[in-house]
């Protein structure tokens, strides 16, 4: 898939490195030339430019890419002119753009924005849920709903295949993997409980907090 980041501060840097490092094909934008410099080295292609309409946007190859990343926050009125134009005129299938409040986050919405992210937000949401929810690995896919791993079984699983104890109709949870150091595999209906089984649960956040708190 072919990515490109409009802004390259400490946001948009660390999308573009990851997505590069992922082995994407990403091209970074951004008008300061240290910072393009800073990250020729590790994505498809590095250009300084301010992007400024449609025009400079179409010279650079953007109409080619799959999913633009539009990452200038700071700039609200220039950010949303990019979002609009990208969604709007160029039909660009995916669009993310990065907001700084949520009334910038509404704007962006309503010109186009596949998705709109508020990353001082999101880390702030994050770091809250690590302090005060008894999971590990927490990932949250909506306000009640998420996938999150223990680090160890419940005695009352031990020896027992994941078939057997019923989880959804026990728990209203499903178990869907299972994770060994750094690498996650899928867990068959057939597999034993065992003692170190860093077992990964999907469900509301109700009942994973319910499978938690067994002994």
């Amino acid at each position: 898939m072919k990515f490109c980041v409009i802004g390259l501060g400490r946001f948009g840097h660390q999308v573009a490195q990851g997505l590069a490092e992922n082995g994407m094909e990403v091209l970074a934008v951004d008008s300061n030339e240290s910072i393009v410099a800073s990250i020729k080295d590790s994505v498809t292609q590095a250009i300084c430019m301010r992007v400024i309409d449609e025009a400079s946007l179409r010279s650079i190859g953007v109409d080619e890419m799959d999913t633009v990343i539009v990452a200038m926050g700071e700039n609200f009125a220039q950010s949303i002119l990019i979002t609009a134009l990208l969604k709007k005129r160029m039909n660009i299938p995916n669009v993310i753009a990065r907001a700084i409040n949520d009334i910038h986050k509404e704007i962006l919405t309503i010109v186009g924005a596949d998705r709109v992210i508020l990353p001082e937000q999101e880390i702030g949401t994050k770091l809250a849920d690590r302090l005060s929810l008894p999971f590990t690995d927490l990932m949250r896919l909506s306000k009640d709903f998420s996938i999150s791993s223990l680090k160890k079984a419940p005695s009352a699983f031990l020896g027992k295949t994941i078939e057997s104890l019923d989880l959804y109709n026990q728990y209203a949870v499903y178990c869907i993997g299972i994770k060994e150091n750094d690498s996650i595999r899928i867990v068959p209906p057939d597999h034993i409980v065992q003692q170190h089984n860093r077992l990964i649960f999907a469900g509301h956040n109700r009942d994973l907090e319910q499978i938690n708190k067994l002994p």
